[in-house]
């Protein structure tokens, strides 16, 4: 049935009422990488019918006591509604998963998905409309007033593979929305860290890994939960995950084991001072550095370099700089014939060259290869032009 103008505006003015006090928005993301801390909230404005209503026809309209598109006045459905509707679909979904399967189970199944999709579409926009600020807030005010972040991450593996696609949105999205200038997803995440183990065990579920990776690496960007993850053993895991065979599994976990030692500076400081030993000294050199693996070397001696060059890690460098085993490692892989793993060893074997007060045995070692090292550094150029590396060059 068709609707005139003044009819969709009554409708929209009544779901707002039912949602309580108005709150104060703060910047609504629209796509993934979102808005930072400083850009400006986006234009207060009144939701559109489509961004209300979500889908207007759904299948499971019918049975009573069962998620009802419509709210109980008869109009669009608020993003309140589609959020408290969604958890209600989550929990079926989680009971029935046991039953076999049957028309009433699809019919649920799709509406779930048709309903993370037009979460999805609320909190990013579409084609036709950007992202509506008081709907974005009001989406995530009821998606973390109860479990229903628990439930879509317990439930992921039940869903097709588009919705997996959808729900990691949904989840990346909703770290970075604020409501009253606060990330509520933080204060969540904080009371609920287990959800943490449930994600990274998802590193070992070949289908589940990429969706459950992505989740896990935007909920990191709160830093009470980094350091949950730091503190605990799942950060060793990464050291094996980074090697698994599957490529695109293993560079995933590359990309989070980074943002983990790279992101709060602070508490990475903390963490490698705490357990410099195994970490830097012993897993980070045996099962990264002389990895067989290519890649894995690569990607080891890149993030070794942005690690020791931060000034919040200056004591970790400086003890690493101080290791005879250390700068073994790092004149072999200034040998290696990847001109790329030669550039970044390059950036670490410096610092032992400045290191102002080398131990003996250092010197011993830099004096005794004098030679070998600078006739390797000066064949040692990369492909594009750079003033900063051979300035470096004629200082060592």
């Amino acid at each position: 049935m068709y609707v005139n103008l003044k009819t969709s505006i009554f409708h929209i003015e009544r779901a707002f009422k039912r949602e309580g006090k108005r709150v104060k928005i703060g910047s609504c993301v629209s796509s993934r990488g979102g808005a930072g801390r400083g850009d400006a909230p986006a234009p207060s404005r009144r939701l559109s019918s489509q961004h209300l209503s979500g889908s207007l026809t759904s299948s499971s309209a019918a049975a009573g006591g069962e998620p009802s598109d419509q709210s109980d006045l008869g109009g669009p459905r608020t993003p309140s509604d589609l959020v408290r509707q969604t958890r209600d679909l989550l929990l079926y979904a989680d009971r029935s998963i046991s039953l076999p399967p049957d028309s009433k189970r699809d019919e649920k199944m799709a509406e779930l998905s048709r309903n993370i999709r037009d979460m999805k579409s609320i909190l990013y926009g579409n084609s036709e409309a950007e992202p509506v600020a008081e709907a974005c807030a009001q989406l995530t005010q009821e998606f973390f007033r109860e479990d229903t972040l628990r439930l879509l991450i317990t439930c992921l593996p039940n869903l097709n593979l588009e919705t997996r696609k959808d729900a990691t949105q949904v989840v990346a999205n909703l770290q970075r929305q604020q409501v009253n200038s606060k990330l509520i997803a933080s204060d969540y995440l904080e009371a609920n860290l287990d959800l943490m183990d449930i994600l990274i065990e998802g590193f070992e579920n070949t289908d589940m890994s990429l969706h459950y990776g992505a989740m896990f690496r935007e909920c990191i960007r709160h830093q009470i939960v980094a350091k949950y993850v730091l503190e605990s053993e799942h950060v060793k895991k990464f050291f094996d995950y980074i090697q698994l065979p599957n490529f695109d599994i293993a560079a995933d976990a590359a990309a989070t084991f980074k943002e983990l030692l790279t992101r709060h500076k602070s508490t990475v400081a903390e963490f490698l001072t705490n357990n410099e030993d195994w970490v830097i000294f012993l897993d980070y050199n045996s099962k990264l550095l002389e990895s067989s693996n290519y890649i894995t070397r690569r990607q080891a001696i890149k993030l070794l370099g942005d690690i020791l060059l931060d000034r919040s890690n200056s004591a970790v460098m400086t003890k690493y700089v101080s290791s005879r085993d250390n700068l073994r490692i790092l004149m072999n892989l200034l040998r290696e014939s990847s001109k790329s793993i030669q550039i970044e060893a390059f950036h670490v074997f410096k610092l032992f060259v400045a290191n102002q007060n080398k131990p003996a045995d250092i010197v011993n070692i830099l004096v005794a290869n004098r030679s070998k090292l600078l006739r390797l550094l000066a064949d040692l150029k990369p492909d594009k032009e750079d003033e900063r590396f051979e300035a470096d060059k004629v200082r060592f």
